[in-house]
């Protein structure tokens, strides 16, 4: 089936931007140009406009035009940033090891949360991330391949997940939350914990133009890590 004449518009204007042949605050063309190119009634490509203007893509300014809008998502207590900046900025080596990465089908459950169809398959990677050679996370993290399709191809030993989505698929929105869980057994060794210890575990889901981007459940020693924020 062939998809909708306002989508084929709004992959165009993601693609130009994806490419950085559009930047932030270029101006995209009029309705009108849309509309001759594409030859289609202006009433589509509006509906593309303003679709990608409410998915945060596109900003719309009354008698200048459409332009690129600057990336945003929603504020959270945990702010998105990369654990190995934390670890840099407090002065310490950071260093990661991959652990899996490839692809996998999903289940029910995790198809519902990624927006995907059960058995379809996601980009799948583990990362023990490590401070001073010390564990102080594990990231188990799964990919929407149509937000980032070369994942996967990544060295994860030079850009965390994190740096690497960021740069090719611009936050839109943040959901998460924090739990204190008892881990399984491979993770609790990964990360050098006793037998008692909990872990503090943060459960984020992101999007990027209108999908979710990625699910990721980071796994963090109770003894060796805190959460910290502020308005």
């Amino acid at each position: 089936m062939n998809a909708p004449a306002y989508q084929g518009i709004k992959d165009f204007i993601l693609a130009r931007i994806d490419s950085g042949e559009w930047g932030e605050g270029d101006q995209v063309p009029s309705e009108n140009e849309l509309a001759r190119d594409f030859k289609v009634a202006r009433m589509t490509v509006n509906r593309a406009l303003r679709e990608l203007t409410a998915e945060q893509v596109l900003t719309r300014v009354q008698g200048a035009g459409t332009f690129v809008a600057r990336p945003k998502y929603e504020s959270t207590l945990v702010a998105i940033r990369s654990i190995s900046d934390e670890i840099v900025a407090r002065g310490h080596r950071y260093r990661a090891e991959v652990l899996e990465i490839g692809a996998m089908p999903v289940d029910e459950a995790l198809g519902i949360e990624i927006g995907v169809a059960t058995r379809e398959n996601v980009f799948h990677s583990r990362v023990l991330h490590l401070e001073n050679d010390t564990p102080v996370q594990l990231e188990e993290r799964w990919v929407n391949p149509a937000v980032a399709p070369e994942y996967a191809l990544q060295d994860f030993t030079h850009i965390t997940p994190n740096q690497y989505l960021v740069r090719v698929a611009p936050l839109q929105r943040v959901e998460y939350r924090i739990e204190a869980l008892a881990p399984e057994g491979d993770t609790r060794v990964r990360l050098a914990m006793g037998d008692a210890e909990p872990c503090l575990v943060l459960h984020r889901r992101t999007w990027s133009r209108g999908l979710v981007a990625s699910v990721a459940n980071l796994w963090h020693p109770g003894s060796r890590y805190r959460f910290t924020g502020h308005f």
